[in-house]
């Protein structure tokens, strides 16, 4: 693929964005939480800019050509390349968290089916559990952490406006489902990020466990 980047962008700097996503996704894959080539992955580059991974690569076998520019607004930057078509979210991301450094989306078995589950209720509500100080903001495990379940639409400005209300409500946002398709969530760095995905992804399956167990 060829990237052309704006003289504004270090070529070691978007390369070291573009491999960290790539690693990323080769280790989230290997968990098997990227079927079907389906997530999307990505870093902010500066303020005007982020890397994101390719739409329609296999995310077990990303390298650095399997990741391009975008602008703040979800266009391609220097490249015919197509970005992700949830590209649109994870940009709103980091329009609101000028500190967001990365942004994970999967796709795994317990994501989606605990976003079917808890679609109708609208929220999965988190409390008791002592890894939800995983979470950046959660200190004890005697605070309540609420993971909010949007309705699935393949229209993105619908998605960005409902993650847009629940924020404008003021409600706190660590990550969020969509029903039948699977989480999102991010952090200051890519660690941040996947210490919140893993948290999150146990959280939620002892929430089903506890469902499956009490039936």
């Amino acid at each position: 693929m060829s990237q052309q980047l704006p003289d504004s962008i270090p070529p070691d700097l978007f390369a070291a964005r573009a491999d960290a996503i790539a690693d990323a996704a080769r280790e989230l894959a290997l968990a098997g939480w990227t079927p079907a080539t389906s997530s999307n992955f990505s870093m902010r580059v500066d303020g005007g800019h982020a890397a994101i991974t390719i739409s329609g690569r296999d995310k077990g076998k990303l390298s650095r050509d399997d990741i391009m520019l975008v602008d703040m607004q979800g266009h391609a930057v220097g490249t015919d390349a197509r970005p992700s078509a949830e590209t649109a979210l994870h940009t709103q991301v980091y329009r609101h968290w000028p500190e967001a450094q990365a942004v994970l989306h999967t796709h795994s078995r317990t994501q989606s089916v605990a976003s079917r589950l808890y679609a109708q209720a609208g929220v999965v509500r988190l409390q008791g559990w002592e890894l939800q100080k995983a979470i950046t903001g959660h200190t004890t495990h005697e605070s309540v952490l609420e993971i909010p379940v949007f309705p699935n639409t393949q229209h993105m400005p619908e998605l960005v406006a409902r993650v847009d209300a629940w924020l404008d409500a003021g409600k706190p946002l660590a990550a969020y489902l969509i029903d039948g398709h699977g989480i999102y969530t991010w952090g200051r760095d890519m660690a941040e990020a996947r210490r919140h995905l893993e948290a999150l992804e146990f959280l939620l399956g002892c929430e089903l466990d506890l469902r499956r167990l009490s039936a």
